[in-house]
């Protein structure tokens, strides 16, 4: 026999997403709202308070170890492709680095300076025992600062601008502020699964340089052969798919064992590939949509079912009314600043600052991995889970507003 249970818990969770996310398009919002909400939706905070006794029968403890490993499958893949579609601008690109350093930086010291204000006084609510308070601390700060470059990739091109000078400045501002936002992660991570033990904190580290060295030195060069070789027109076949797959997992296995996340090590494999648009609309076609369709959303409603039902009881409105101005403000004013410093006018400015504002769901990736290494408790989770939605939603309207949804795109840069 097989397991039931296990596959009528993904027929709910495929449907119920792919109901909420067709609403959320119809909002003009992107899909990934609605399968963030499908996950909150399925968790304690709604269906959970409506019908606890059918959730408990649905999501029993016991199965979710089942729909945890095809989480970590999905989230392995996607973040390969993610690594895959990350574009850091060179100067040959029409100029764009100097600018973007700027607005990738600024999008992620304004955010952390602010959240370092508000750290302190969360940490006794929301900190596990056990936890330094200088872990807490450097884990929040790092969810405050995150940029979602593929939620904010689909957003530039739903609303025409992917040839202005905004739409691309903030991509590339967004894939610098991503390179920043995960390493400091890996740090914080290894910080806090070292547990004040120096030793297995520089083996982690350690580690961890190895491995870039062996992906970049390495992987790289050897996946620009094979697929020069095997797949010149960006066509992977299916021998080349399945190495290209057994090296994202073998580099999601190396940062497990190194107790970092997953997702870290199949970013990087991702990162180390050929920066082939044939390629990665190969991978996107035959590896992302299908994940994105089946795994991610297991992934969304395992975030979902540890989230707390008590997010407005006690000062937890309070807090996640601090955390939302101070994740807001952050970039917005990061951003904003980061464009006007670099040359650009205060509406281009804004639009790029309210670009940074999404977080999508490299933010829950984030706070999922910071859940399962016991730096933040449920309700912290739920605060940054709800934050992660509400700035992701702000997105859309913002730029639409400041951009007056039908006004001529501004000129791009020659290249």
């Amino acid at each position: 026999m097989g397991h039931p249970l296990l596959l009528v818990q993904l027929l709910v969770i495929i449907v119920v997403s792919r109901l909420i996310a067709s609403l959320a398009r119809r909002i003009g919002q992107p899909a990934v709202v609605g399968e963030m909400l499908a996950g909150l939706a399925l968790g304690p905070i709604v269906f959970g308070a409506i019908a606890p006794e059918w959730q408990q029968q649905l999501f029993p403890a016991e199965s979710l170890g089942n729909l945890q490993s095809l989480s970590t499958l999905g989230l392995v893949l996607f973040m390969t492709v993610v690594g895959a579609e990350l574009r850091v601008p060179a100067n040959a690109q029409g100029g764009l680095l100097r600018p973007a350093a700027w607005i990738g930086g600024l999008a992620i010291v304004v955010p952390v300076v602010l959240a370092l204000g508000l750290a302190p006084w969360l940490y006794a609510d929301y900190a596990p025992p056990g936890i330094s308070r200088l872990g807490f601390t450097l884990f929040f700060v790092t969810a405050c600062a995150i940029t979602a470059l593929p939620v904010m990739a689909r957003i530039v091109k739903e609303r025409g601008i992917t040839d202005s000078l905004p739409g691309r400045l903030g991509i590339a501002a967004a894939a610098v502020a991503d390179v920043l936002a995960w390493i400091m992660l890996a740090f914080v991570v290894a910080l806090i699964s070292a547990h004040g033990d120096w030793v297995p904190f520089w083996r982690t580290m350690i580690g961890l340089v190895v491995l870039l060295a062996l992906t970049w030195f390495v992987l790289r060069p050897l996946c620009a052969r094979l697929l020069a070789r095997h797949a010149p027109d960006g066509n992977a076949d299916g021998a080349v798919l399945a190495f290209l797959l057994a090296g994202a997992f073998g580099c999601a296995a190396i940062t497990e064992w190194l107790n970092l996340h997953a997702v870290f090590g199949a970013f990087l494999f991702g990162a180390c590939l050929p920066r082939d648009d044939r390629l990665l609309e190969n991978l996107i076609d035959r590896v992302e949509r299908v994940t994105i369709a089946a795994l991610l959303p297991v992934f969304f409603v395992l975030a979902g079912l540890s989230t707390s039902s008590n997010l407005l009881t006690g000062g937890a409105g309070i807090a996640l009314l601090l955390v939302l101005a101070v994740s807001v403000a952050g970039k917005l004013l990061g951003g904003t600043a980061g464009a006007r410093i670099s040359g650009q006018s205060w509406r281009d400015s804004f639009t790029i600052g309210s670009l940074m504002n999404a977080r999508g769901m490299m933010e829950l990736i984030v706070i999922k991995v910071g859940l399962d290494a016991g730096v933040i408790n449920s309700a912290m989770f739920t605060i940054l889970l709800v934050m992660a939605i509400v700035t992701t939603m702000m997105t859309t309207p913002m730029v639409g507003l400041v951009r007056r949804e039908h006004a001529k795109p501004v000129l791009t840069m020659k290249r």
